[in-house]
């Protein structure tokens, strides 16, 4: 059969590809989310080649134009985009063709379809960087004045899930902050690496055209052009490093997903939230379900999938340009857009979240959480030992357990059985908010700290 695809290459091919191949060799129903980057580093492109003399500065005048109003198309969604064109640079090309004539044939001179996407891949990935990096500071700052609302809001911090120590609810804010603090410092890192640009690399080996690769670096936001033609072609670290901060951002996420189910259970009953983030049930009257958390801890999955995906893809790729290559955009595609509702989600929960003051202050008393307190007090004051003072301090918890008595309903006298000379003074340590306070250390969970520490955000957010 003759081959009657009109594609670049059909005067090289004797018959038409398969449908099955088209279908799967198409890639414009995902990238065609590039068009702008696509155009834009064609832009630019053509204006290198005119300022080298490459091309004449009338053809790409023309050149640029139809580009412009092929974008313009797009914007206004009056394109239609071919799957038998592939992918959105064929799409574009073919395009320009029918608004400008043979001219755009001008348009790939020195250039492949191997640096072309690339390009193209890496501008988006380093623009979707930079949206992501908004949403974190966004996410930070509602953790920053829910903190700022709970200085003082006593609750029990866990170990194992077991009652540990009496904390501050701002404070346990404040340590998703650091979390997240960490993603932005790796996103802004991928910045760093990502800041060379690849166009001018052709299909693997560089062009015999003279070129000017630091100009159109420089026109693209890059810092300078890649220094070896074969690697960049084949490099997907940007799109490895983007997916791999992206997964542990989604960890994150999904760590205090986790701890909003949990605290929001009826076992726990220490936080609530508005109606508009919570779902009902189908059966059960009564249940009101904090669905949006699990949804956000489901979906780190998803990005965990999406990287796993494409280092797999990787592996096993010889240097230097394959067509594997064409499923890394979906992939990483599919992380930024997971991410990032998964990232406005946990930010409406933390807006809608509601802390249970009450019943927080009352399980923080719990399960003996002043016990350290008490031997570190014996450290303090009465020169013991640690050791010594951990074995004093657990009989008195067996002492409270065994007559069903929180340490702060223990009496001076009671407690003196356990250690003599004891004063009224060391009853004020078993008071769960003066347990708070009293960790003043650097780091620590007292309120001063706490505000220390929100100061220090706010201002670093300016």
């Amino acid at each position: 059969m003759k081959n009657k695809n009109k594609t670049v290459w059909s005067k090289r091919l004797n018959t038409a590809n398969s449908k099955s191949f088209q279908k799967i060799g198409s890639s414009i129903g995902v990238d065609k989310r590039l068009y702008k980057e696509d155009i834009l580093a064609s832009i630019v492109h053509t204006q290198m080649l005119v300022k080298q003399k490459i091309i004449p500065t009338k053809k790409g005048k023309k050149i640029i134009g139809g580009l412009k109003k092929i974008k313009s198309q797009i914007d206004k969604k009056k394109f239609s985009f071919h799957e038998k064109y592939e992918d959105i640079h064929l799409n574009v090309e073919k395009k320009l063709f029918e608004i400008i004539g043979p001219d755009a044939g001008y348009l790939h001179t020195a250039r492949s379809r191997n640096d072309q996407v690339v390009t193209d891949f890496k501008i988006w990935v380093r623009n979707s960087t930079k949206d992501i990096l908004k949403d974190i500071s966004k996410l930070k700052a509602v953790l920053i004045k829910k903190a700022e609302k709970n200085v003082n809001t006593v609750m029990p911090g866990f170990t194992h899930l077991k009652n540990a120590q009496p904390i501050s609810f701002a404070h346990y804010l404040l340590a998703f902050c650091e979390m997240l603090k960490r993603d932005e410092k790796r996103f802004k890192n991928n910045l760093v690496l990502i800041d060379e640009c690849p166009l001018g690399s052709a299909a693997l080996s560089g062009t015999s055209y003279k070129i000017e690769r630091n100009y159109t670096a420089k026109k693209l936001g890059f810092k300078k052009p890649t220094e070896n033609s074969m690697d960049s072609v084949s490099d997907r670290d940007f799109a490895i490093d983007f997916l791999y901060t992206s997964a542990v951002c989604a960890m994150h996420l999904s760590r205090l997903a986790e701890d909003f189910v949990i605290l929001n259970s009826d076992a726990f009953d220490l936080i609530n939230f508005n109606d508009s983030v919570l779902t009902g049930s189908s059966i059960m009257p009564q249940k009101k379900n904090p669905d949006p958390a699990e949804l956000i801890r489901g979906r780190a999955g998803i990005n965990y999938g999406k990287l796993n995906s494409i280092l797999t893809i990787m592996k096993g790729l010889p240097m230097s340009y394959f067509k594997d290559l064409q499923d890394d955009k979906s992939l990483v595609f599919d992380g930024y857009d997971t991410l990032k509702d998964t990232l406005t989600m946990t930010h409406e929960l933390v807006n809608n979240l509601k802390p249970n003051k009450e019943k927080m202050h009352k399980m923080a008393n719990l399960g003996y959480t002043t016990a350290t307190d008490f031997a570190d007090y014996l450290v303090k004051e009465k020169k013991l030992t640690f050791r010594d003072s951990y074995h004093i301090s657990s009989k008195l918890v067996n002492f409270a357990e065994k007559n069903k008595k929180n340490l702060d309903e223990i009496s001076l006298k009671e407690l003196s059985k356990f250690y003599k000379n004891l004063d009224k003074k060391v009853l004020k340590i078993f008071d769960v908010k003066n347990s708070m306070n009293s960790k003043n250390s650097y780091g620590g969970t007292s309120a001063k700290n706490v505000m220390k520490m929100i100061k220090k955000y706010k201002k670093e957010m300016k």
